[in-house]
């Protein structure tokens, strides 16, 4: 039946579900026409799912119907044995003009010298050939001067959004769902149509169990061992890998051995910043894991958000807010559909610090945004505090275009709350709830404009919004901060996942001024960030607890400060900030309320034991906390029960601590 058979059909739908790669098609297009210019061995390659088979897939159906013979191999099948690949492809060597495809080339890479020096040499005349790898090509190739004219390079790319639009209308994918594919999928052809795949049944897209295994065994493939698993749990989840992430995630010695290996994988480019896992295989990864082992997700994460701070504190003034960024993309969920957040370093616009020549410039800006009140409140900062000022500009250009200003305050002048009203609100609030100790400050972000956009989003909007983390993970004594906004429902929500609640507002020109703010005192940055990585758990702001008389936290809250009490059992600087210093669990004018809460909680602890629901309780308690374990699962071990079991063992175990201490507070 020639092409009209099924087979013919089969090679025709799969050619024109072939979306895009133009540019391959034409190198392979010319090939096949024997151009004299075209080379006679083109290289395909790129990670799983990427679409080379597809394309050797389109370059056998053009070879036939130019009527040329095919040989289709693949080398998954060949054992790496040249003797094997040369009898299976001895037609190419005997029979002009056959064209000679070999798939899944990386499982045969150790013979591609042997097929450049002895093989391919001995091709028929007219002989074309095609190789697919996940491997990228040896450097010979292009090092040989010989090779040089005669073999081309097809690297495989992910789609353009354009292309990934058009594969997915032509699955038939609903135009309201093809966004959220998109997304996840990357630009990968084979994501897009496992989507489509179950798209096709009608159901909102999110990735199912069988599709996230089916997409990790294509993308990835097998691993080495479970430590290399790890890493690419890690690899998921981070912006950018380092060999110091992994050390921080996995250890020395692990991370030595993986690191290399992770540099050499197809689907993770290596760049001058780190290692970049491609987006398809990045968020396969992630949502695997996360339908796997959920705890084991929530820890992976944790991780990295702990060692993104210790990179921001060791980084330089620099570098600072690019450590800053990555971190930050822990959290890219968090944004609004309509602040799309870029998480890439900006060399167009420059951040500097403000010159005396800016301050009419910045004057004029907020003026034009937020009235001439505003204006006078920022030229009173400018002259009080220049430095805490960074001026925005494109580079080229001295105008400035945005600007923002951090307020470092231990005490403000009567002038400076005559000259500020926010500012006036903000202290009586402060003197109220949580005045500030001897050596404590609090930061204001009190000003931040941007020529036109007011307060949307935007690229200069997110250097402000980096440098404003920067500088609480890397302040010394800073005890609050506290950000001025003055369109509240817009950033409520997103301040709200990051801990930050509104406190106070005050009318500036007949503009509402809004403050939200957090106490670094009752939850520090160290714990902000672990609590900000973990789901379901939003970064407390402290007012709550900070509240005056001697009630300290009430319901959820004094439930979070028992546990958090726990988690910082063995971190002094940080048990000393608990929440629960401020409760009737601590003598009035004790002269040591760290040792009498220690005490109270260990009385708590030991009252438990009063039945052999309690024994377990307290056993689950004292090895989750008070032994150190290093993760759950290892105080699992250390009782000697399984894991479910332990979790249901320590959360009943919470619950009976936290109504013993309930009691003790009458």
């Amino acid at each position: 039946m020639g092409t009209t058979g099924l087979s013919g059909r089969l090679a025709a739908a799969r050619a024109e579900a072939l979306v895009g790669r133009e540019p391959e098609r034409a190198v392979l297009d010319r090939m096949l026409s024997g151009a004299a210019d075209a080379p006679p061995v083109a290289y395909l390659h790129g990670p799983g799912g990427i679409g080379k088979s597809w394309l050797l897939r389109y370059a056998a159906r053009q070879a036939e119907l130019a009527g040329r013979r095919v040989v289709h191999l693949d080398a998954r099948y060949l054992d790496a044995d040249p003797r094997r690949l040369a009898e299976a492809a001895a037609l190419a060597c005997a029979e002009p003009g056959v064209v000679l495809l070999i798939d899944t080339f990386e499982q045969s890479q150790v013979l591609e010298p042997w097929l450049r020096d002895t093989f391919l040499p001995r091709l028929a005349d007219g002989a074309v050939v095609v190789l697919a790898s996940r491997a990228a090509p040896d450097a010979e190739w292009s090092l040989d001067p010989g090779w040089a004219q005669l073999f081309t390079e097809l690297p495989v790319r992910p789609l353009d959004p354009a292309r990934s639009e058009a594969l997915l209308a032509a699955r038939g994918v609903p135009a309201d769902q093809r966004d959220a594919v998109a997304a996840f999928a990357g630009g990968n052809p084979l994501a897009l149509s496992l989507a489509a795949s179950v798209l096709a049944a009608g159901v909102p897209w999110e990735p199912t169990g069988d599709v996230l295994t089916t997409l990790v065994e294509r993308l990835v493939g097998d691993l080495p061992s479970p430590v290399h698993r790890r890493a690419l749990e890690v690899v998921g989840q981070a912006y950018v890998t380092r060999e110091s992430l992994l050390r921080a995630v996995l250890g020395d010695e692990d991370a030595a051995a993986v690191f290399p290996w992770l540099r050499q994988l197809p689907y993770v480019e290596a760049t001058p910043e780190g290692l970049h896992p491609h987006d398809a295989v990045r968020s396969a990864l992630a949502a695997d894991l996360r339908w796997r082992d959920p705890d084991r997700y929530e820890e992976i994460r944790v991780r990295v958000s702990v060692a993104g701070l210790h990179a921001a504190r060791r980084a330089s003034e620099s570098d600072a807010l690019l450590r800053v960024a990555e971190w930050m993309f822990l959290f890219r969920a968090d944004c609004g559909p309509d602040e799309r957040y870029d998480w890439r370093p900006y060399p167009h616009v420059e951040d500097s610090p403000l010159r005396p020549a800016d301050v009419p410039a910045v004057r004029r800006m907020a003026q034009q945004e937020d009235g001439p009140e505003a204006a006078a409140a920022v030229a009173h900062w400018a002259g009080r505090q220049p430095e805490g000022f960074r001026v925005y500009r494109y580079a080229g250009s001295a105008a400035p275009v945005a600007f923002v200003s951090f307020l470092q305050l231990e005490a403000p002048s009567p002038e400076d709350r005559a000259a500020d009203p926010v500012v006036a609100a903000l202290w009586d609030f402060v003197g109220a709830t949580a005045p500030l100790e001897p050596g404590e400050h609090l930061s204001v972000r009190r000003f931040a404009v941007q020529s036109g956009r007011a307060e949307r989003a935007s690229p200069l909007m997110d250097l402000i919004g980096r440098r404003a983390v920067a500088g609480d993970m890397r302040a010394r004594g800073r005890a609050m901060s506290f950000a001025v906004v003055a369109d509240a429902d817009r950033v409520r929500g997103y301040f709200g996942t990051a801990g930050l609640q509104e406190v106070v507002s005050a009318d500036v020109g007949g503009r509402k001024q809004h403050v939200f703010g957090r106490d670094w005192r009752r939850q520090p940055v160290e714990r902000w960030v672990e609590h900000r990585a973990r789901a379901g758990i939003v970064p407390s702001a402290g007012w709550t607890d900070a509240a005056p008389g001697r009630d300290g936290p009430s319901g959820a809250a004094f439930e979070e400060a028992v546990v958090e009490a726990l988690r910082t059992w063995h971190a002094p600087r940080e048990f000393a900030t608990s929440a629960l210093l401020r409760s009737r669990l601590v003598s009035p004018g004790s002269d040591d309320p760290v040792a009498d809460l220690r005490g109270a909680i260990t009385a708590a602890l030991d009252a438990l034991q009063v039945d052999p629901a309690g024994v377990k309780a307290h056993e689950a308690l004292t090895a989750t906390y008070l032994s150190a374990s290093r993760t759950h699962k290892a105080a699992a071990r250390r009782l000697g029960v399984p894991y479910g079991t332990y979790r249901r063992h320590l959360a009943l175990a919470r619950e009976r601590l936290v109504e013993q201490l309930r009691r003790r507070m009458g």
